[in-house]
């Protein structure tokens, strides 16, 4: 009778839980309201970063760094970055190029010590009143994503990115197959259940209930392909961005869903696909990326030469995004940008000249555009990489490095912001508050 007793309680309380999140749940949620972002009744507005790897550091097992993680948090805090885009997923790739170890080594075999440490992270960010866009795949290697799931469904097929016999297209192309491969998405969808109903382990509340989450995004820079080709599978791309979404929100009637999106650049250089990626209602808001160096509008070699067209380049492409939010009546981030350290050197105490002078020229533009009413409201700068540091001469990572804002597959330190970094910081903190400013 107790064990009776004891189950209908259970199912009692999940259900008060159940209609606490069809009713909106608690009022500090991060919601929209056209083209604005709202926490209870006041606009939500900020500067970020992306600090992809806190879990890992979270965790109470092999990668973990708890100590560095509260250090990290606090200096955030305090420089007014209280918006983290964070990794929520990581698989175990076929190649070296990926993060180790991941999350899911098998379909549904999962590492609780790391999701202990998602567990930890959300928790003392909660603690700092911080806000998270959680991102659950990857078109690209690093953290294994798309490619993985398909291979875990056909393990004949294995593309080779640095093979020079096959290259980046054919990955991208493969990577892109995962929007129609049926039996790859419900592995997925095992995925997304599982964390999105998880009872953090730190503080007793599910996933789903939890406000310190701002948005799950579907992945990090899906793509339909690698150029015009991929508009024969432009429908399956489409198609997957708005029932993964609607899936998302089936489960999770609290939080907001993004896709990840880069914009213009990530969809085949076409606006209307971009556009139409971003018109379906289970979509929130829009997303866009900017990346200088890799589109080649930037040259650390000939900065002087190359700056001025990267800037005026970068300045078109945020109003142009900004333009497509106006379009659809949503709010956009820009939720990743960067540029690495003068020369692209990866010594700590080498200068930061250039790249201040464009945190200040994008920070400047999204808060002059956000103050007179255009529909963005925050940035996320890649990446933090706070107090770590490479200890090999070729600053390539290795199983048991310390993580940085880099991932696996790029040179430690290129687009890091570090703890020590106090130029780039002050400009941050300057904008941080004049972004909070608005509104008020």
């Amino acid at each position: 009778m107790r064990k009776i007793l004891l189950i209908v309680l259970i199912i009692i309380g999940f259900g008060f839980q159940g209609c606490a999140s069809f009713f909106g749940g608690e009022p500090n949620f991060v919601k929209v309201k056209d083209t604005k972002f709202m926490i209870g009744q006041k606009p939500y507005y900020f500067v970020g970063t992306n600090y992809w790897y806190g879990f890992y550091i979270g965790s109470p097992g092999e990668t973990g760094d708890r100590e560095r993680l509260i250090r990290e948090l606090d200096q955030l805090k305090e420089n007014g970055i209280t918006n983290l885009r964070i990794l929520g997923a990581s698989e175990e790739f076929y190649l070296k190029a990926a993060v180790d170890p991941p999350i899911q080594s098998k379909p549904g075999v999962y590492n609780e010590d790391l999701l202990v440490g998602l567990d930890y992270f959300l928790s003392e960010m909660g603690k700092r009143d911080m806000r998270a866009v959680v991102y659950l795949n990857n078109y690209w290697e690093w953290s294994g994503g798309f490619a993985v799931y398909n291979r875990w469904v056909d393990s004949s097929k294995a593309i080779d990115p640095n093979d020079p016999r096959q290259g980046w297209g054919a990955y991208m192309d493969y990577s892109a197959t995962f929007y129609r491969n049926e039996k790859a998405n419900k592995i997925f969808q095992d995925y997304i259940f599982m964390l999105l109903t998880r009872v953090n382990t730190v503080t007793g509340k599910r996933y789903i209930d939890d406000p310190t989450i701002m948005s799950w995004q579907l992945a990090n820079e899906p793509r339909p392909g690698a150029n015009d080709a991929s508009l024969e599978y432009i429908e399956y791309f489409h198609k997957w961005i708005d029932e993964t979404a609607k899936y998302i929100h089936s489960i999770d009637m609290n939080h907001l869903v993004s896709t990840g999106n880069e914009g213009f650049a990530g969809c085949i250089q076409n606006e209307d696909v971009f556009l139409t990626s971003h018109s379906f209602p289970s979509i929130d808001y829009l997303t866009m990326h900017l990346w200088v160096k890799n589109w080649s509008w930037y040259k650390a070699d000939n900065a002087e030469a190359t700056y001025p067209i990267a800037e005026k380049n970068a300045v078109d492409y945020v109003n142009k995004h900004i333009g497509y939010a106006r379009q659809l009546n949503k709010p956009i981030t820009m939720e990743e940008f960067g540029i690495g350290r003068d020369l692209e050197s990866c010594d700590p105490k080498s200068s930061t000249v250039y790249r201040d002078k464009y945190f200040t020229k994008i920070f400047e533009l999204v808060y002059d555009s956000a103050k007179t009413g255009a529909p963005i409201a925050g940035t996320n700068f890649w990446g933090w990489g706070g107090e770590a540091a490479s200890p090999n001469n070729d600053n390539i990572w290795r199983k048991g490095d310390p993580f940085m804002g880099d991932p696996p597959q790029e040179p430690q330190g290129l687009n890091s912001v570090l703890s020590t970094d106090t130029s780039t910081l002050k400009i941050i903190l300057e904008y941080s508050d004049k972004m909070k400013s608005i509104g008020k």
